[in-house]
């Protein structure tokens, strides 16, 4: 019996850790919202461009005061892109698609960007996943869709934004009956990070 616990303790050591590490020196965005705080750990060693890119929107403002325009249940949360009047905010030039060099999987709590058929039209916009959406991974001679990051605190938030009332606006689906607004999404130095 001490054996087989011993053993359980070792193959335990050799496994990799899942969720957020204390000592990361990841970057960190804060998303203040209109239904509570998320808190994202991004990949800049997997998605160096995509990091990048989404800081840059963050760092500039750009994302305060947009809302999470479409939103459907176990599937996504997307934001980044409209006002509260669904009027698309002027965005940066498109960036390369790293979905097939990062290797990041469209799984539960990740963040990854929204684009058109254009594989390499990501600007602004980023969608949350609420499932295990695997088929938006790149697959052998297709793009998927780039992870860059993974909701590490407020799970709760995203799921009570994706659990929203949706209707049709215009040209729109999915938008939440009641606006979802991104009040401010700042970046939290490494060193401040709590476990």
């Amino acid at each position: 019996m001490r054996y087989l616990s011993a053993l359980f303790i070792a193959l335990a050591c050799l496994l990799p850790t899942t969720g957020h590490s204390q000592t990361t020196n990841n970057p960190l965005v804060i998303m203040e919202t209109s239904k509570g705080n998320i808190t994202i750990e991004l990949y800049p060693d997997k998605s160096p461009i995509t990091v990048e890119n989404f800081l840059g929107y963050v760092e500039s403002g750009f994302y305060n005061g947009t809302i999470f325009h479409r939103v459907i249940r176990r599937f996504a949360v997307q934001g980044g892109g409209f006002t509260p009047d669904l009027v698309e905010k002027e965005n940066g030039e498109p960036i390369v698609n790293e979905s097939k060099i990062s290797k990041l999987s469209n799984e539960r709590w990740t963040i990854a960007m929204a684009r058109t058929d254009d594989p390499d039209s990501a600007t602004s916009q980023f969608y949350f996943n609420m499932g295990m959406n695997l088929n938006l991974d790149a697959r052998m001679g297709r793009d998927g869709y780039a992870v860059f990051g993974k909701v590490i605190d407020g799970q709760n938030v995203v799921r009570d934004i994706a659990m929203s009332r949706t209707h049709s606006v215009g040209d729109f689906d999915d938008v939440p009956v009641e606006p979802i607004l991104i009040i401010n999404a700042s970046v939290k130095a490494p060193s401040a990070q709590q476990p």
